[in-house]
């Protein structure tokens, strides 16, 4: 027992991002879900992790209250920028995005409220294993039902064709609006959660890197199934850690095998579609 303890300590800050990253992932996969390509999900996560933080260190709030808040806001930022964003499709969303986010970033690296350039530090430590990953069950089992009813026929059916799925009497723009305002409350969740085991966040944690990392959790999982988001964030959250050995090389090893797979797996480790029951 002593050496698990030991080993648990030494890899504690991995295995809590294994489960933030796979909330995160999942995040993605809710908008990528629907055919939408959005890099939003790093300025949503920036939001929820900023304002968690706010309602426990400078309010004095109980962490279920900075939850709610870090997904309530990010939400109400998705729900606002909805409506011109989602008028956009292909690159022309993701550059609208990528927009929202560097100016958040902005906005954080001149606060001196926020903690500016120096980053928000003296987070409490709330966000225990059980938290983080009930919270990826419960998130994971509400997407797998989802696959399998009537909501997730819909949402395929965009993703494979919105003009027809439009014929069909689908509301494609209700779908796309709550998808993209679930994708950001969760979002939220995963950087409030971030923010609570790390103890520390910085601007930089959410430009545009994180948000291409996250992108790439469901590129190489897939998106035929939420597993597969869940999968691909944690190898690649794993993996730097495996390779450690390597030193430089990570990186390009880490990128080698994203390019391998989708060049010879190009849906995804896990390509296949869920089978539906209901």
């Amino acid at each position: 027992m002593e050496a698990l303890d030991d080993l648990f300590w030494a890899y504690q800050d991995l295995f809590y991002s294994l489960g933030v990253n796979a909330i995160l992932a999942l995040s993605m996969y809710a908008v990528v879900a629907l055919g939408q390509l959005s890099l939003g999900q790093a300025a949503f996560m920036g939001i929820g992790a900023y304002i968690g933080a706010v309602a426990t260190v400078k309010l004095g709030l109980p962490f279920v209250v900075a939850l709610s808040a870090a997904m309530a806001a990010p939400a109400v930022v998705a729900a606002l920028i909805g409506v011109p964003t989602l008028r956009l499709t292909g690159v022309y969303l993701a550059i609208a995005t990528i927009g929202l986010g560097e100016v958040l970033r902005i906005l954080y690296l001149n606060s001196d409220y926020l903690g500016g350039a120096l980053g928000f530090s003296g987070i409490p430590h709330k966000a225990d294993g059980w938290i983080i990953y009930g919270l990826l069950a419960l998130i994971l089992l509400a997407f797998l039902l989802i696959t399998r009813s009537r909501v997730g026929r819909a949402c395929e059916a965009i993703r494979e064709d919105e003009d027809a799925a439009k014929v069909m009497g689908i509301n494609v723009t209700g779908y796309k609006m709550t998808a993209l305002i679930l994708s950001a409350a969760l979002a939220g969740l995963g950087g409030a959660l971030n923010a609570h085991f790390s103890s520390f966040i910085s601007p930089g944690e959410f430009g545009f890197e994180n948000a291409v990392t996250i992108l790439s959790y469901a590129v190489l999982g897939g998106v035929a199934s939420p597993l597969g988001p869940v999968l691909g964030a944690f190898l690649l959250t794993a993996l730097p850690e495996l390779l450690r050995s390597l030193h430089g090389l990570r990186g390009v090893v880490n990128g080698l095998i994203i390019v391998l797979v989708m060049i010879f797996l190009p849906k995804g480790l896990l390509g296949r579609r869920v089978r539906r029951t209901l």
